[in-house]
């Protein structure tokens, strides 16, 4: 059990990296942009519709780290207020509702990617990039993020402390 743990951290970690590529990419072309546009009077074609995937692929790729650091906003009044053993069934109950939730959310995102893909399927700008790039990170990091949420199951099961999984 403790290394399907590893290997979940491993593999959010690995998003988290991809998402930090992204985000220094995307700043890049927003630089690029901005030369540009006011250094050179010229016109853009890509930058904008780049930053955009960029950012949102990366906020996907991200959120199981985020997950295993516990850096989601919650609220937790009542886990805070209840006994450990209760504490413990609130926590698994989340997490059950979560990974129902993630992947549905994960199928649908799976099937628009799979009828952009076979579609053929392009972005109406003039870059007209194939449609399935962008959409890809939002079925992996859903995928990554379920996993992440039965490593954390696995964590409460097995009475794993969080700073032995992170």
């Amino acid at each position: 059990m403790r290394s399907f743990i590893a290997l979940a951290s491993f593999l959010s970690r690995a998003g988290f990296a991809v998402a930090i590529a992204l985000l220094a990419s995307s700043i890049s072309v927003i630089c690029h942009m901005i030369f540009l546009r006011y250094a050179l009077n010229a016109s853009t074609i890509w930058q904008t519709e780049y930053v955009t995937y960029g950012l949102t692929a990366a906020t996907f790729l991200a959120s199981p780290y985020v997950l295993m650091l516990r850096g989601h906003v919650g609220v937790d009044l009542l886990q805070e207020n209840v006994s450990r053993r209760w504490r413990k069934a609130l926590q698994a109950i989340c997490a059950l509702l979560s990974m129902v939730f993630v992947a549905l959310l994960g199928y649908s995102a799976w099937s628009y990617f799979h009828e952009a893909l076979s579609g053929g399927w392009t972005t109406e700008t003039v870059w007209a990039l194939p449609l399935w790039i962008p959409l890809l990170p939002f079925p992996v990091g859903m995928g990554l993020l379920l996993l992440q949420y039965l490593a954390e199951l696995v964590r409460l099961t097995i009475g794993m402390p969080l700073e032995d999984a992170a």
